[in-house]
């Protein structure tokens, strides 16, 4: 389950969420408010952020995961860099609709790694990590009897993006600039002009 952030976003953008996992964006601000309170915090502290929904090996797993969804890169930092399993804490403790399908979509991953290699996840190699992904990646090509861990990753990777591209990280990796001010109004630039076929008149 190779992939760089470009390919991700036009994944994402085929793939539609599925409805244990949809949120609003009031929701994802608030989630990333309180995310980057906690990481504040933690470092200012020196104290690891305690997950208030997650169990330890829930906690390892999911940053595990999200880092295999939107790894380092020499553009900008990880999931877990831009605090996504933060995000993700703070979704799952407000939002207790969404915790079985959480809850479940880990367990699945777990039972299916112990049977596959008798042991959990995180404790697999990165190549046996990485074939049980490309197994449920693509809902189109998964094995048969997949259909539970194509639901669970297919929305765990919406979700870390979300969580990601909504993160100061993630606005920064997609160069998006938001509403800015503009002194004095110069026209289009001609690289775009030129992109579109049209001249200055």
């Amino acid at each position: 389950m190779k992939t760089n952030r470009r390919t991700m976003l036009k994944v994402l953008a085929a793939v539609p969420a599925a409805a244990g996992f949809t949120w609003t964006e009031a929701e994802a601000q608030t989630a990333h408010t309180h995310a980057q309170a906690a990481q504040a915090t933690a470092q200012k502290t020196g104290t690891p952020y305690k997950p208030k929904f997650f169990t330890a090996h829930e906690w390892a797993t999911i940053a595990m995961l999200a880092d295999m969804i939107i790894p380092k890169d020499d553009r900008s930092g990880s999931a877990t860099d831009a605090g996504v399993p933060q995000f993700m804490d703070f979704m799952m403790a407000d939002q207790p609709g969404r915790q079985t399908a959480m809850r479940g979509g880990l367990a699945w991953l777990d039972r299916e790694c112990v049977n596959r290699h008798e042991k959990t996840f995180v404790a697999c190699t990165e190549a046996e990590r990485t074939r049980l992904l490309d197994d449920v990646a693509w809902p189109g090509k998964a094995p048969a009897g997949m259909s539970h861990g194509v639901a669970f990753f297919n929305t765990f990777r919406d979700l870390t993006a979300s969580g990601f591209w909504t993160s100061r990280m993630g606005i920064k990796d997609l160069q998006y600039l938001g509403n800015v001010f503009v002194a004095e109004w110069k026209g289009c630039p001609d690289e775009v002009l030129k992109k579109l076929g049209v001249t200055r008149a």
